[in-house]
């Protein structure tokens, strides 16, 4: 009998397809996306450091977000991470969509962070 994978384990086959070619420097880091039903993350990373200089959340507390998993806390999120990324004066990402389709919530956040700033 064929076994067909579940959704997050495909998705976890395709971000590591994709994460062969992303890869964040100090000079251009990696802005992450990860998704739940329940809320959405973002963070910038320096992966020759291996270390995270930015990170937001629908669960933040300064977001103020009741609902974290629709389009609107998508774009708070975006907003919040190109402001702090701004901040931490960083201005070029590649952007890691993590396996996700680029659609809905991953596009909110994307184009949120592009339309404050953030490059990519």
């Amino acid at each position: 009998m064929i076994n067909k994978r579940s959704r997050n384990e495909a998705r976890v086959f395709r971000h590591k397809r994709i994460r062969e070619n992303i890869y964040g420097t100090s000079l251009i880091p990696r802005l992450n996306v990860f998704r739940s039903s329940k809320h959405i993350n973002a963070q910038i990373i320096d992966d020759e450091a291996g270390i995270t200089l930015v990170s937001a959340s629908s669960l933040d507390k300064d977001l103020n977000i009741a609902n974290g998993g629709n389009i609107e806390a998508a774009k708070l999120v975006g907003v919040s991470i190109a402001k702090k990324a701004k901040k931490a004066k960083i201005n070029k990402v590649v952007f890691d969509r993590s396996g996700y389709l680029y659609h809905g919530r991953v596009k909110a956040l994307a184009e949120a962070a592009r339309e404050n700033g953030l490059e990519f």
